[in-house]
């Protein structure tokens, strides 16, 4: 799989993440990012664009078994709720990891 530049998605943010990890609003979020997660098609995806560094633009629909349109409806769901960016880059939408979201799924998961 060949990755698009590192520069089509903005920096991710770094810093701790000080938010607590327990409590109603932390239970919400994480009940948002496991329903996010709940598909393993978009599991395979969040995979895809964590051992790639930079973004992946089409080669996601290549390395999965499912229709161009349905990966499409995929990669909504994990940009919605934050555990992708994606940027436009002319006719395509190149996506990449957000690295601060996933370290807060991983938190609030080893929370439990």
């Amino acid at each position: 799989m060949k990755a698009a530049s590192a520069e089509c998605c903005p920096p991710a943010k770094d810093g701790p993440d000080l938010r607590p990890v327990e409590g109603a609003q932390a239970d919400e979020e994480l009940a948002d990012l496991a329903k996010a997660i709940g598909h393993p098609a978009r599991v395979q995806i969040l995979r895809i664009l964590a051992r790639t560094s930079g973004c992946v633009c089409g080669e996601i629909v290549e390395e999965l078994p499912l229709a161009q349109s349905t990966v499409s409806q995929h990669l909504k769901v994990l940009k919605e709720c934050g555990l992708i960016r994606g940027d436009v880059d002319g006719p395509r939408v190149c996506y990449c990891i957000e690295p601060r979201a996933l370290r807060r799924l991983k938190a609030l998961i080893g929370s439990l």
